[in-house]
C-alpha cells in the first residue's frame, strides 16, 4: 500500500480533494465513493472550495454511499443520504440523480443490497472510494471477523456503536437502528482507488494493524493489502504506531508526483 504522512487533518483533506480533482479532470463523470462521519470532512470541505473557485467542473460526477441505516426514512436528518446530501451533494451542486445509495427504508432489505450492488456495477463502478476506519480496523460497517469476500449486506449495530451514535438522535440511543445496509469488503475491495484517511491517535494501532499487520479478517481494513491501487493517508498522530513511518516519509517525499496518489 502506499502510506502518506501528513502534518494534520486539514492537509489530508487538501491532498485527498486533490487526488479528486486530478480523477474529474481525467473523467469527468468519475464514480466517487463517500463516507459518513467526522475524519472525510475536510476532503468534501477542501473538495467545495474548489468547485467554487473553478479549479475543477463535478458536473457530470456521481456520489456512491458507503452504507446506510435501515428503517429511517430516506429524508430523515439523520439518515446518511440525508447527511451526504448536506455535507457533498449541495456543497457540489449536485442533484439526487447524481446519487447512488441503498434504499434502507425498503421493507425487502435483503432485495435492496442485491439492488445496490446491481447499480454500482451498472454504473460501471465506483472509480474512487474513500474510507475512514473504525479503532477496531472496521471499514463501512464491517466489523472484526466480516468475511473479506463479502458483498452488499445487512448487519447488526453493537450496543457500543449504537450508543456512541445516540448523539446524533438527540442523545437517545433508543431513536438509532438497529440494523445497517453496508457495501461488503470484497465490493470495497473492487473500486479503482481505494484511499483510506485516518487522523488523530485513536486510530493508531488500527492503522499499524491494516498496513503492517498480518491480511486478517479481525482487522477488516487488511483486505486493503490486497488492492493494486490502495492509498492510505494519515496524520501525524495516526500514524505513531508505524514501525515504517521513516520508509514511508522518505519514499513519499522524493516521489516526484506524490501528491497524485
Amino acid at each position: 500500500m502506499e502510506v502518506v504522512i501528513v502534518p494534520d487533518a486539514k492537509a489530508g483533506g487538501e491532498l485527498v480533494a486533490e487526488a479528486m480533482v486530478r480523477l474529474l479532470r481525467r473523467k469527468p463523470d468519475a464514480l466517487l465513493g463517500v463516507a459518513t462521519g467526522s475524519t472525510p470532512l475536510p476532503v468534501y470541505e477542501a473538495l467545495a472550495a474548489r468547485v467554487r473557485s473553478g479549479a475543477v467542473d463535478v458536473s457530470e460526477a456521481r456520489i456512491a454511499q458507503l452504507d446506510e441505516y435501515v428503517g429511517l426514512p430516506v429524508d430523515h436528518p439523520e439518515s446518511y443520504r440525508s447527511v451526504l446530501r448536506r455535507e457533498v451533494l449541495d456543497p457540489l451542486g449536485l442533484g439526487a440523480d447524481a446519487f447512488l445509495g441503498p434504499d434502507g427504508s425498503d421493507e425487502d432489505v435483503v432485495g435492496a443490497c442485491a439492488s445496490y450492488e446491481k447499480a454500482l456495477a451498472a454504473a460501471g463502478g465506483v472509480d474512487f472510494q474513500l474510507l475512514g476506519i473504525g479503532t477496531d480496523g472496521h471499514i463501512g460497517f464491517n466489523e472484526p471477523c466480516s468475511s473479506l469476500s463479502s458483498r452488499t449486506r445487512i448487519k447488526t449495530l453493537t450496543e457500543q456503536t449504537r450508543a456512541d451514535n445516540a448523539r446524533f438522535f438527540d442523545g437517545d440511543v433508543e431513536q438509532v437502528p438497529h440494523h445497517v445496509i453496508t457495501q461488503g469488503v470484497g465490493t470495497i475491495l473492487e473500486a479503482r482507488h481505494v484511499v483510506l484517511l485516518a487522523t488523530g491517535a485513536s486510530k493508531a494501532e488500527a492503522v499499524a494493524a491494516s498496513v503492517e499487520g498480518p491480511l486478517a479478517a479481525v482487522c477488516p481494513a487488511s483486505a486493503l493489502q490486497l488492492h493494486p491501487h490502495a492509498t492510505v493517508v494519515v496524520d501525524e498522530a495516526a500514524a505513531s504506531k508505524l514501525a515504517y513511518a521513516g520508509y514511508f516519509r522518505y519514499s513519499f517525499a522524493h516521489k516526484p508526483d506524490w501528491q497524485g496518489i
